[in-house]
């Protein structure tokens, strides 16, 4: 088994306006072919919003139709924050932040991904079976740069220009993946740590069907890391949860499977064998910020 069914009560209630998704008044997410981007910030409220993510190259004029459709002509967002620096996760990046000259937020130990400093491991096309997973030596592994705009998140775990959202580091898939968390409506937004679709599978990636995974499985470069991250997640009991890939999910449909998920993980989500099980690519990991003050 390699994941964890949901009932479809579980999917989260969605509003389409054009190319969005709207979840709540003032977050909202869009699909590009594999991965999804979100955007905070209330159009009827908030003079600033926020991006999460950038999407696939060649995605940059779709992020911008969706910007325009809830925002309005030529809206210009106070800051993207990453939550992790993958090729589908920073596609449009470059041509975005030329764009819009706005702050760039992500993870110390996300910062070499995107300042030009270092390539991403080898993905693994032996895991997960799929034709996402036997494409992923194609796939770019970086280093982009954009240190021109690039910024850490403050040590503080406070999220720029997000409110009332602190930021959860949530190493395995990445060094440096970060979970965003409101807590007042336990609302999350996941990354790759979970998601709702078998993204190994482009055939899953089309149809998303409702079920819950641990991060793409030839991307993951420490399991003991991710094993961790999900449990913490889960600890939090999310109402609304936000992946990178599948549909968002609510409810206690999605906490129960999330419960399991992290019970199960390595019988669910850790492949039997891979490049990664036996020999994590650690190098660089230790955290760069202090545990927080209880």
């Amino acid at each position: 088994m390699s994941q964890v069914p949901i009932d479809s009560s579980a999917r989260a209630d969605e509003v389409e306006e054009g190319k969005t998704r709207v979840l709540l008044s003032d977050l909202a997410y869009q699909r590009l072919a594999i991965v999804n981007v979100a955007f905070y910030g209330n159009p009827e409220r908030d003079s600033a919003w926020v991006l999460i993510d950038a999407g696939v190259m060649g995605t940059a004029g779709q992020i911008l139709e969706g910007v325009e459709e809830r925002f309005g002509a030529n809206a210009r967002p106070a800051a993207i924050v990453l939550t992790h620096g993958h090729f589908d996760h920073i596609g449009a990046l470059p041509e975005l932040a030329e764009r819009w000259e706005v702050p760039i937020y992500a993870h110390q130990l996300e910062l070499p991904y995107l300042d030009g400093r270092a390539s991403y491991p080898e993905p693994d096309p032996t895991v997960g079976g799929g034709m996402m997973s036997l494409l992923s030596p194609l796939y770019p592994r970086g280093p982009i740069n954009v240190s021109r705009w690039l910024k850490p998140l403050p040590p503080t775990r406070e999220v720029p220009h997000m409110p009332g959202w602190r930021w959860i580091h949530a190493p395995g898939h990445t060094p440096g993946q970060v979970a965003l968390w409101r807590e007042p409506d336990r609302t999350m937004i996941a990354a790759d740590a979970f998601i709702t679709t078998k993204q190994e599978s482009a055939y899953a990636v089309a149809t998303q069907r409702p079920e819950l995974h641990g991060p793409p499985m030839y991307y993951t470069q420490d399991w003991d890391a991710a094993r961790e991250s999900v449990r913490r997640l889960a600890a939090l009991e999310p109402e609304l949860a936000v992946t990178g890939h599948g549909r968002a999910m609510k409810g206690e449909a999605l906490r129960t499977a999330l419960h399991k998920l992290a019970r199960d993980f390595d019988e669910v989500a850790v492949p039997e064998h891979g490049r990664y099980v036996e020999h994590p690519a650690r190098a660089g990991t230790e955290s760069a910020y202090p545990p927080p003050k209880k």
